[in-house]
């Protein structure tokens, strides 16, 4: 008997110490490498196996991403898998094993991060414009000729068009009192708003400000900025996730996340597509990231530090400082511009590196 529990001590052993181990009903459960949490860089590549008895012969692996099939093996050597084509943010790699026609899987998870730190900005202030200082600006277009704003806060927030030059408000929208405006995307004679947490999109007529339509959302926690570039609408949601809507639905397709080198930037904020690259506010900080669209990377930091200053700016107002929030760009003249909640001035800014 005391050979017997030897030998079944030194299997369980064996089995530890490649990564298995045996659970209640006596089933093998498989290990897989790298081990959960581990951090890469795109165009890293990550090398998966999966630790399994000796005993064991398996017939053939199939690794999976995200539940999408990627690569499949007939033999047991560790699998190369490549990042750079991914998207950043958290990865789940399966691996299903096939034993006698059966499969078992077996995952982890890794986090793939920007390939390089930033490169960091700065910027030059070329025209100084008016802004309604009622405005807590929340979204900013550009489009022929005139600027279009939402604002924020219950009892305050409106759908405006403005005039660039006088900052005067040649049309305006007042959101029932409840809702809490943010940003806005134009599609054709459209223009979608969001609400903050209402869970609640509206579109109007661009003509008449008139509301045609509304549609509930349950993707993301909150509703926050937006931006219309190509066959998508890009909108944000208080986390570092980025969503890809359908400009016909509106409706979510995908999405990425935003990582630099360190790790994923939350509270992206206000959007907009310049040159084929996304602009994007972060939330209470006088910066804007520059995200590579296609996979979430940040390739430049700008610093808007004392565009206008923290000193002058209003501090009795629910909501906190009147922070840096607006990016709109007049694609024709190569115009970009920026402003923030409640500031007196629109900026056309240039952004150069440091």
């Amino acid at each position: 008997m005391k050979n017997l529990r030897t030998g079944v001590f030194a299997v369980l052993l064996g089995l530890i110490i490649g990564g298995c181990s045996i659970n209640h009903k006596g089933e093998v459960i498989l290990g897989i490498t790298p081990e959960a949490g581990q951090s890469y860089k795109l165009g890293d590549v990550i090398s998966v196996s999966v630790q399994y008895p000796a005993d064991v012969k398996a017939d053939s692996v199939v690794y999976l991403i995200d539940s999408v099939r990627y690569a499949s093996r007939k033999d047991t050597l560790a699998e190369k898998i490549k990042t750079d084509s991914m998207t950043c943010g958290s990865k789940l790699i399966t691996a299903r094993v096939y034993t006698a026609g059966s499969p078992q899987e077996v995952s982890t998870n890794v986090i793939v991060k920007a390939a390089k730190a930033p490169e960091n900005y700065t910027y030059k202030v070329e025209k100084v414009f008016p802004h309604d200082t009622a405005s807590y600006t929340e979204g900013l277009v550009y489009l022929d000729g005139y600027l279009y704003e939402s604002t924020g806060v219950e009892k305050q927030s409106h759908l405006l068009k403005v005039d660039l030059n006088t900052g005067k408000i040649l049309q305006s929208a007042k959101m029932a009192d409840k809702y809490f405006g943010e940003g806005i995307a134009i599609v054709g004679n459209k223009i979608f708003m969001l609400t903050y947490r209402e869970k609640m999109g509206f579109i109007y007529d661009k003509n008449t400000f008139k509301v045609i339509d509304s549609l509930n959302y349950n993707w993301g926690p909150e509703g926050w900025g937006m931006c219309v570039a190509g066959d998508k609408i890009y909108q944000d949601d208080s986390t570092n996730r980025i969503w890809f809507l359908s400009k016909q639905t509106f409706k979510p397709t995908g999405f990425i996340d935003v990582y630099d080198d360190k790790g994923p930037i939350n509270a992206v904020n206000e959007l907009e597509m310049i040159d084929g690259k996304l602009y994007a506010n972060v939330y209470t900080r006088d910066t804007i990231l520059v995200i590579n669209p296609r996979n979430g990377a940040v390739l430049q930091k700008i610093d808007m530090k004392n565009l206008y200053p923290n000193s002058q700016r209003p501090t009795d107002f629910d909501y906190g400082n009147n922070v840096l929030n607006g990016i709109a760009y007049d694609a024709g003249n190569k115009r970009i511009f920026v402003t923030g909640k409640k500031w007196p001035h629109l900026y056309q800014v240039k952004f150069v590196k440091e």
